[in-house]
């Protein structure tokens, strides 16, 4: 009956939700999605796109400073290991002659386009943007032709131009330096002229770095990106210098809002990614968003290094790595970033079978499942090969990396793996297909065979399962 009662009610909030026109929860949730990082060593500023002929196309920053490169595959773990071709090279004298930066590869009108910023080799901080052309179907092939410079009001050093469409309108958003304002860049938008390297109309300012997380080492404001969900525009942007003050701030529009009107866009107060101590990932930055295989999930692609300390300038330092990680929808429609995760597999979240509003997560290390939890890392975990071997698994923290879900005294905690035999087979488990439904998964304990990871009243345990309320409660759904 507790069963009954319980799925009744997470119907009834689904009701509730969808006439009061709010986003739902397990509506919203997507398969997990498992990478594996870093996708690329000494590639920064990445931008990856899926095409419609199946194929993922990745371009970044070489540490070179020289040249574009391009590479393609089915899958985006797959862009690691897939040939990269060099597409275009910086000119030997004069104008597009040195820093050649973050490109981006958009499919505009039936052409490929990159998106660049270059010097010029008589004054290489001369900093501008470039845009070059391929109708070729695979860019990978055909030539590309250099439509030149995209002329904008001001004749000052401008950066990281990326596209978006919103209500049927193709906008340029782009960093730029304007010496009235100050030092430093700033955030703008116009729309797209009759073609894409041109701009007409109203040129907006959308942000100014202001807040002292946007200041650390040089005041920025840069490397727009846009991701549309939920009736909103979200644009992030990178702030500070490009070591590891470097994060993500976020500004955030209405998708009726006039976008070209700056109050028409609420920034964040905080940076929304960030370097991270516990997971050794700093200066996260310079993003770009693309779709997971199955199309259901959306990814977070950005560059960062795996130490924090960097000897001179971080310009000259050539390992910034790219990296992909899922993004989560918040309750409110919002994207939680969560924070950069560890080197390695990618974690996952358990999402409650028979209460989908509810993840498992640790609080003051006890594990539990719980519904809008922040920060969202508390509810991610590695699934890695089981501590205690035999064809087992273990659940590894994100943000307590070296901590495991185990058991004590039949209670899910998470705690540091201190090496004993006992705690490496209490935190190792055989992953079973879910005991109430085949596309979940259960968790049966390696020492005490017959018993299963289940909530009840909201805490984990360590059970053994007789009935259809105790399988329900230890099936998880990944995500």
């Amino acid at each position: 009956m507790t069963t009954i009662l319980r799925r009744a009610a997470v119907l009834a909030s689904t009701v509730v939700a969808l006439i009061a026109g709010l986003p739902v929860t397990q509506a919203n949730a997507s398969p997990a999605v498992q990478y594996t990082n870093p996708i690329a060593n000494r590639r920064a500023d990445p931008h990856i796109v899926k095409h419609t002929d199946g194929f993922y196309y990745f371009t970044a920053t070489v540490p070179e400073y020289d040249r574009i490169v391009l590479r393609r595959a089915t899958t985006l773990q797959g862009l690691a290991t897939a040939p990269e071709t060099v597409i275009w090279r910086k000119h030997s004298s004069g104008e597009l002659g040195a820093h050649i930066w973050a490109p981006e590869i958009h499919f505009i009108n039936g052409k490929w386009y990159i998106y660049f910023a270059a010097g010029r080799t008589d004054d290489v901080w001369r900093i501008r943007m470039y845009v070059l052309e391929n109708s070729s179907a695979n860019p990978l092939t055909g030539g590309w032709t250099e439509r030149g410079r995209i002329m904008t009001p001001l004749d000052t050093f401008s950066l990281d131009a990326s596209t978006f469409v919103a209500g049927g309108v193709r906008y340029l958003t782009w960093a730029q330096n304007d010496p009235a304002v100050g030092s430093g860049t700033n955030l703008y938008l116009a729309r797209m002229g009759a073609n894409p390297w041109t701009i007409t109309g109203t040129v907006a300012r959308l942000s100014v770095p202001t807040y002292n997380w946007e200041t650390r080492g040089h005041r920025v404001n840069e490397g727009p990106s846009v991701i549309q969900r939920n009736g909103r525009i979200f644009l992030t942007y990178s702030a500070s210098a490009t070591d590891a003050n470097y994060c993500l701030g976020l500004l955030t529009a209405s998708a009726s809002a006039d976008l070209l009107n700056p109050a028409s866009w609420t920034k964040t107060a905080n940076p929304v990614f960030a370097s991270n101590d516990a997971t050794g990932q700093y200066g996260p930055g310079h993003n770009s968003f693309t779709v997971s295989e199955d199309g259901q999930s959306d990814i977070l692609v950005y560059h960062d290094r795996n130490y924090r300390d960097i000897s001179g300038d971080p310009l000259n330092d050539p390992n910034r790595r790219t990296r992909v990680q899922k993004v989560y929808w918040n309750a409110d429609g919002t994207p939680d970033f969560g924070i950069p995760v560890p080197d390695g597999s990618t974690p996952v979240r358990l999402k409650s079978y028979n209460l989908p509003d509810r993840f498992v997560r640790h609080y003051d290390f006890r594990a539990r499942v719980e519904s809008n939890v922040k920060p969202v890392a508390d509810t991610q975990f590695r699934i890695v090969p089981g501590l205690a071997g035999s064809g087992t698994v273990s659940l590894e923290s994100t943000n307590f990396p070296g901590y495991y879900l185990r058991h004590r005294n039949f209670e899910l905690w998470v705690e540091r793996d201190d090496t004993t035999t006992a705690f490496r087979g209490d935190a190792s488990f055989f992953r079973r297909t879910g005991l109430a439904n085949s596309s979940g998964v259960s968790f049966e304990s390696h020492n005490y065979p017959g018993r299963y990871i289940r909530h009840s009243d909201s805490l984990l345990n360590l059970q053994p399962i007789s009935d259809a309320a105790g399988r329900d409660a230890a099936t998880f759904i990944l995500e």
